[in-house]
């Protein structure tokens, strides 16, 4: 099972879901990528499909060995609490780690982010 989780949205620092995360995460985590496109739902927060050419921006954490299960667990609901209905899908980071992310469901619009960059929206 991956014990890295790529963020690109509101579980990264300094956004209003950091703390779902926070108490799970093993290091500081570190800057890094995975290919797909980054859209606005509208709802102050974002949506990723995976794949493609283009670039999502964020951070890949190495979570918690003793506490992966209720990692996983409680980010499963929260992010299937949202509207869209995400689900945790396996990718591999710009950096080349196998990591866990959560990608969008259906049923918003979105609006592509250009940037691929939740912050530089």
């Amino acid at each position: 099972m991956h014990r890295y989780l790529f963020v690109y949205g509101t579980l990264r620092p300094g956004d209003v879901r950091w703390s779902f995360l926070e108490p799970f995460a093993a290091d500081e985590g570190v800057d890094d990528t995975v290919t797909g496109l980054l859209y606005d739902t509208g709802l102050d927060y974002p949506a990723a499909i995976f794949g493609g050419e283009r670039t999502i921006v964020g951070r890949t954490y190495l979570l918690r060995i003793d506490r992966l299960d209720e990692a996983l667990s409680v980010l499963d609901e929260e992010e299937d609490t949202v509207l869209g209905l995400y689900r945790r899908v396996e990718v591999t980071t710009g950096r080349g780690m196998a990591a866990w992310a959560y990608e969008y469901g259906n049923g918003l619009d979105l609006t592509p982010i250009e940037s691929g960059d939740w912050f530089a929206r």
